[in-house]
């Protein structure tokens, strides 16, 4: 039912290390995920596509040297929605995500706190209702334990390799883009650059 000791500490060493990390990368204040959501500062979704590449050649590696075992669950499209939707609602409201919200938490920001709180509560009652939930969301459609090569019919490193390549580009485009200035800039506003998604590689024209 538990997992041994060693792993447990592992998991403590890890967490630790992740959170020192959100907070030295500033991902922790609730400025910086501000200005994520207001398209003025991109430094959340530069660390979330780094977790996730870095994440994946991790995992697959433990996976591959036996170090560690896949424990996919199974994809129910009606929680994986409503999950979303909770979750957006709560990090405009709240102004952090739950590992954020932890990591800001623990440096003494009191907003973070209160969302804690909240999250423990949402918890509390999710587990509450969780036998009345279980067979609604089930019911909304549940495809079993799905991985993106699986159903693509690839190798794993064939999906991390192009994980990596988007990564990359997105990147490409960040830097080129905050080089031209904030986004009410000379340039125009985000509006404008959305529409012209390759504006920043090609100089606006």
């Amino acid at each position: 039912m538990f997992e041994s000791p060693a792993q447990l500490a592992l998991g403590l060493l890890t967490g630790l290390c992740f959170g020192f990390l959100l907070q030295k990368g500033r991902v922790a204040k609730y400025q910086t995920i501000l200005g994520q959501l207001l398209l003025r500062d991109w430094t959340v979704l530069k660390v979330m596509l780094t977790a996730i590449v870095v994440g994946s050649v991790g995992v697959y590696a433990l996976v591959g040297l036996g170090f560690a075992r896949l424990d996919v669950w199974p994809f129910q499209a009606g929680g994986v929605l409503l999950g979303a939707v909770l979750f957006g609602v709560g990090l405009a409201v709240f102004g952090y995500c739950p590992g954020t919200g932890l990591a800001g938490s623990g440096e003494g920001s009191r907003d973070a706190m209160v969302g804690v709180l909240g999250m423990l509560t949402g918890a509390g009652v999710f587990v509450t209702a969780y036998n009345w939930l279980d067979p609604v969301i089930k019911g909304l459609g549940d495809l079993g334990k799905l991985t993106i090569p699986e159903t693509l019919g690839v190798p794993p490193w064939a999906v991390i390799v192009g994980l990596a390549a988007m990564a990359a580009f997105v990147f490409v485009l960040i830097e080129r883009y905050e080089r031209r200035g904030s986004l009410a800039g000379a340039g125009g506003d985000w509006r404008g650059w959305l529409r012209r998604p390759f504006g920043p590689l090609t100089g606006g024209r």
